[in-house]
């Protein structure tokens, strides 16, 4: 748990890190639309993907995003992707040609199954990775200036944009805290006798309650000793704010959102147009 890193700011000196926050979450919801955008034939779906998750590559490298703390947080979605191989493939789905790929006690597995279940599992890679660049170049101050900037104009018909940002920035904030405690409380309890890797179905259920309520225990007593500092400093969410740091819009700031916004572009056109690179070129692919 401890090496799962969405969530933690590393302080570096990179052009990510100095950019405008603003522009970094309208960067991430572009790229993460056209992560999520369908590009017909699977080849051209996983080319375009393919680029996408170069880029994203060359974001994290840019950034100094650690690949190796990524790749460690992946780990904890071992379930999530067994599930999703399941579902796809024992499952497959009813519309379409299907290509039999092989069978197993008289089941039939297809080749269109495999492939939409790495789809699914590349898109949720690729949607870690922009979460974990944004929140790993962004200080949680300045993400909540950006949440809320995106949210001024919800002021008018009286929407907590203050409120409502500072609560996402703080559960951003506590995520790698919370995890930090799951790891010292699993810690604790195999020291006490307790095992979360072997037994029967009820034995592991039993042992995950007795890290579940410590872990409840301690989260309520950061709230409330978080509460009590905010209030100590004398922090009022309805009172007029002023800011230590303000929010300053660059050149470089306007061409990398054009940038993004060019990517965004072109991958909605490929998905409305249909194009289809290798039937241009005359390629028979799947």
């Amino acid at each position: 748990m401890a090496s799962f890193s969405l969530g933690k700011y590393v302080p570096f000196k990179t052009p990510i890190h100095k950019m405008d926050p603003r522009v970094k979450v309208a960067a991430l919801i572009f790229l993460m639309v056209a992560v999520f955008l369908s590009y017909g034939s699977y080849t051209m779906t996983f080319t375009v993907m393919g680029a996408l998750a170069l880029l994203i590559l060359i974001l994290m490298l840019v950034s100094k995003t650690s690949i190796l703390k990524f790749l460690k947080s992946l780990k904890s979605l071992w379930f999530m992707i067994i599930f999703l191989l399941i579902i796809y493939i024992v499952m497959p789905r009813t519309t379409g040609s299907l290509t039999p790929a092989f069978q197993i006690k008289g089941y039939q597995f297809y080749w269109e199954s495999f492939l939409d279940a790495g789809r699914i599992l590349l898109r949720l890679v690729m949607m870690i990775a922009l979460s974990m660049i944004l929140t790993s170049t962004t200080a949680p101050l300045d993400l909540t200036f950006a949440l809320e900037w995106y949210m001024t104009p919800f002021k008018l018909i009286g929407f907590p944009a203050h409120i409502i940002a500072m609560t996402i920035s703080l559960a951003l904030r506590f995520i790698p805290t919370i995890l930090e405690d799951v790891d010292r409380i699993m810690k604790a309890q195999t020291s006490r006798g307790v095992d979360f890797e072997h037994g029967g179905f009820f034995k592991k259920i039993k042992a995950i309650i007795s890290m579940i309520i410590p872990l409840f225990v301690s989260a309520f007593v950061r709230s409330d000793e978080l509460a009590n500092a905010m209030e100590c400093r004398g922090y009022d969410p309805n009172g007029k704010r002023t800011r230590y740091k303000k929010l300053s819009f660059r050149v470089g700031d306007f061409f990398a959102l054009l940038f993004v916004a060019c990517v965004l572009a072109g991958s909605i056109y490929i998905t409305a147009s249909g194009f289809d690179l290798y039937a241009l070129l005359g390629v028979s692919v799947l």
